[in-house]
């Protein structure tokens, strides 16, 4: 009950603070849910007045005086448009995740707890942090191998001392606030606030533990092993652990230093053609793509090879999801607005009730204008950005990972720009996408796929007599309870293990 009470209180901390900054100016008053029309009165009184900045300004303003939890859980808003609406989404863009550093003795117990072992005996030299954000900061050291004597150079990435607490405690504080909401607001559970903060708090437990940063680093060097112009930094696994993540240090420049790149003399259109080409290859073929690909986590190394660091944030595609984005990019690419709008139909993205032709017409609407197009003015996170808000009106459930993916390539696409402002965004990715196409919805693919659905009949077929006791078991139970003839009570089960056999053979062939 205290701690109910206590994250009550924090509630109200946070809803002055927003009021103070100006968050509720400009509310249509009349419009609002009864409940909320007094404090939306009480803010707008309270609000300090003769700022002229946008609304942008004062929602991140106000989200970066509340802390870390709330710059964190803002960021996590930004990237579901589909809740909180493109404005609101773009409005939280801004917000910078950015906080003064902890103290370099503070670094070296954190250190020395989780390796149990003195910084003096891991690291011949540890460094002054050189970067600091609301989870974590990075400082600079060096190993000397006791071998060879040879020294090289890490990145050390260490938890804030105490921010699961309060990361835990301000969660806490945002459950409560969704409860209240979804149970007091109806038009706002549609939206499922508490599963949307039960979404936020597994995402920052993921990010809290860095050896899952350590796997995600590690699978995504096994996917692009192969790959030419991109990698990500190897992990030292003996000196990483739930708080601390030592990984290699990679010397290079910013990809947001372009004066500095082109001095070093690499080329600029190659730069931005590989990190489009990377991106989509990650997310087509691997279904494992970095999430948080802004400047500051993108380098070029002398090799000139894009390196991405900070795998805290990364996103996941199924096959069915990757075939869909796959066969949305061909369909725009080709002008085929029908196929694409039987791409979402199949997916089961889109309700059976609506209609395939109507849909394909919208679609038509979004591809249409970009055709003819310079090239420069061709965005295709934009394309998926117009596909999202117009499906919508054709009631299209909400893809979470797929919104994850759009802002993500909005983000891509921006560097690349940067780094290429006449970049043909379509012809750049076209390769990896038909490639794609090619090997999954092509005769190979479609061998592989019957091969597939051959062995899981087989798995089936062998698992039947099993199903078959089972059920017959379950229909004499049945029989028993309801004092039915043995006979009549064994055909419903049989039926519908039968149907659950068509069902499961017909899944694995798709």
């Amino acid at each position: 009950m205290f701690s109910h009470v206590l994250a009550l209180i924090r509630l109200a901390r946070a809803g002055y603070v927003m009021a103070r900054e100006g968050v509720f100016r400009g509310l249509e008053i009349p419009a609002l849910p009864t409940p909320a029309r007094l404090p939306a009165r009480l803010a707008n009184l309270i609000a300090r007045r003769g700022r002229a900045e946008t609304r942008a300004r004062r929602l991140t303003s106000a989200l970066e005086r509340l802390g870390p939890s709330y710059v964190k859980f803002g960021q996590f808003l930004a990237t579901r448009p589909d809740l909180v609406g493109q404005q609101v989404a773009s409005d939280l863009e801004s917000l910078q995740d950015r906080l003064p550093p902890f103290g370099l003795e503070a670094a070296r117990a954190e250190i020395e707890s989780a390796l149990g072992a003195p910084v003096e005996a891991l690291f011949a030299r540890f460094d002054e942090p050189l970067a600091a954000a609301s989870i974590a900061q990075v400082h600079r050291a060096e190993i000397t191998d006791p071998g060879t004597g040879e020294t090289r150079t890490v990145a050390v990435k260490i938890l804030r001392p105490g921010i699961e607490r309060r990361f835990q405690r301000d969660v806490g504080s945002f459950a409560i606030a969704a409860r209240l909401v979804e149970k007091f607001v109806p038009a706002a559970q549609r939206l499922r606030p508490v599963a949307v903060v039960d979404t936020f708090a597994e995402s920052v437990r993921f990010e809290m533990d860095l050896r899952l940063e350590a796997a995600a680093l590690s699978e995504l060097a096994d996917n692009i092993a192969e790959d030419e112009g991109f990698r990500v930094p190897a992990v030292d696994w003996a000196r990483s652990a739930r708080s601390v993540l030592t990984t290699q240090w990679v010397e290079g420049r910013k990809l947001s230093d372009i004066a500095g790149i082109t001095e070093d003399g690499h080329d600029l259109d190659r730069l931005a053609a590989t990190l489009i080409q990377s991106f989509l290859r990650h997310a087509l073929r691997d279904g494992f793509f970095h999430a948080d690909m802004h400047p500051g986590n993108l380098f070029v190394d002398p090799d000139g090879l894009i390196v991405a660091v900070d795998c805290g944030i990364m996103g996941r595609l199924s096959p069915k999801e990757r075939r869909f984005l796959a066969e949305i990019l061909f369909g725009f690419i080709t002008r085929n607005y029908t196929r694409t709008a039987e791409v979402h139909f199949e997916a089961g993205y889109v309700p059976q009730s609506q209609s395939v032709a109507a849909f394909a017409q919208a679609l038509r609407a979004i591809g249409e204008p970009i055709h003819g197009r310079d090239a420069s003015q061709i965005s295709m996170g934009r394309l998926l950005t117009q596909l999202f808000e117009v499906t919508d009106l054709f009631h299209m459930r909400t893809q979470p990972q797929l919104i994850l993916l759009q802002k993500t390539m909005v983000v891509v696409e921006g560097v690349a720009r940067t780094l290429d402002a006449r970049l043909d965004i379509w012809k750049t990715a076209d390769p990896v996408v038909r490639d794609w196409i090619a090997r999954h919805l092509g005769p190979a693919g479609q061998i592989e796929q019957a091969a597939k659905g051959a062995r899981a009949l087989l798995n089936l077929a062998s698992d039947a007599p099993q199903m078959a006791a089972r059920i017959e078991a379950l229909s004499e139970t049945l029989a028993k309870d309801e004092r039915r003839p043995r006979g009549a009570g064994l055909a419903l089960p049989l039926w519908i293990a039968a149907l659950a056999l068509g069902i499961l053979a017909v899944k694995a062939l798709l």
